[in-house]
């Protein structure tokens, strides 16, 4: 088992200034090419690839990423070469994240939140038209350049169209983020697009509002609120906010997929003419709330990280074993 690299290593062509992310499955570095051009390189844990179903999503992420064409969209500089570990070479976007701009200005005016909006959703359509969905779409995933342009980064745990499934069906209740999980995402259903549509109605809310629509002390009551809770009134949080926005927002927060923007193309249609829209089109039914044991979800995200660490527990320990019994 290969160490982790280090600022200052030097991994294959590549030179490593500084670690700029850490994640439970994988770390991401600042380094340069042999041009000095900048990227990034995001490095699975040694200790996760032993694990097949690890490696599989692993090498899926790299298929989605080459795949992936958009100025919207981080991309990767991967060329097939040989390498001594696996890890991931990703362009360099200077700027912050949207969740770091969010706590240093609050609120976002709302020309400025519906630019966002409408730049992820157009990244995100271009996306879905190759049956790719992120389904881990949130501010920490979102990129903003100073010069205004917005990247959507991390396709981690995206899914493909027809690809096969690489979890057990109801540990997929671990994929994604409580605040910004679909009601489909808590029952541990895949996701589709319309699965990112709900992200990103979360986000625009979040932007003009300066809170997501449902909070609480632990995951399980942030998920059963997304099963069970109406959305908030956007314009009793702020009567300035202009009813069609809430309008738009109130759509792709629907708990019934079918009653969602089918993709984000058609809420990006909405979000270029949100000043034109006719509200008449916008009336809904009642609510019915998924029939989900939002419990299940939490117990199974707890499962699902527990069987995790134990996992990798355990393949550390055999690995020092192997180790101190090989000298």
């Amino acid at each position: 088992m290969s160490p982790e690299p280090n600022p200052g290593d030097t991994l294959d062509r590549f030179h490593i200034l500084e670690a700029i992310g850490h994640g439970a499955f994988s770390d991401v570095y600042l380094a340069t090419d042999a041009t000095g051009r900048r990227v990034v390189l995001k490095c699975p844990h040694e200790s996760q690839m032993g694990d097949v179903s690890a490696f599989d999503r692993f090498r899926r992420e790299l298929e989605i990423v080459q795949r992936l064409d958009h100025p919207g969209i981080q991309r990767s500089f991967d060329l097939g070469e040989d390498r001594s570990r696996p890890y991931l070479v990703m362009e360099y976007i200077e700027g912050e994240t949207l969740r770091a701009r969010l706590r240093r200005v609050g609120r976002l005016p709302v020309a400025e939140a519906v630019d966002v909006a409408e730049q992820l959703a157009r990244a995100m359509a271009s996306a879905h038209r190759l049956g790719i969905h992120h389904r881990d779409l949130k501010p920490e995933n979102v990129l903003v350049a100073p010069e205004g342009r917005v990247v959507v980064t991390d396709f981690g745990i995206a899914l493909m169209t027809g690809a096969r499934r690489l979890t057990w069906r109801w540990l997929t209740s671990t994929i994604g983020t409580p605040d910004y999980m679909a009601p489909e995402q808590v029952e541990g259903r895949r996701g589709d697009a319309r699965t990112d549509v709900y992200a990103l109605g979360v986000v625009l809310f979040e932007m003009l509002a300066g809170r997501v629509p449902w909070e609480g002390d632990n995951p399980l009551a942030v998920m059963s609120q997304h099963v069970n809770a109406p959305v908030p009134s956007l314009r009793e949080i702020d009567a300035a906010i202009p009813p069609p926005l809430e309008a738009i927002v109130r759509k792709a927060l629907r708990k019934d997929p079918k009653e969602r923007y089918a993709d984000a193309g058609a809420m990006l249609r909405d979000l270029e003419s949100w000043q034109d829209l006719d509200l008449s089109e916008f009336v809904f039914g009642e609510e019915r709330p998924v029939a989900v044991d939002s419990r299940r979800g939490l117990w199974l995200l707890v499962a699902g990280i527990s069987v995790g660490f134990l996992a990798a527990c355990t393949i550390f320990v055999v690995a020092v074993y192997l180790l101190q019994h090989a000298r």
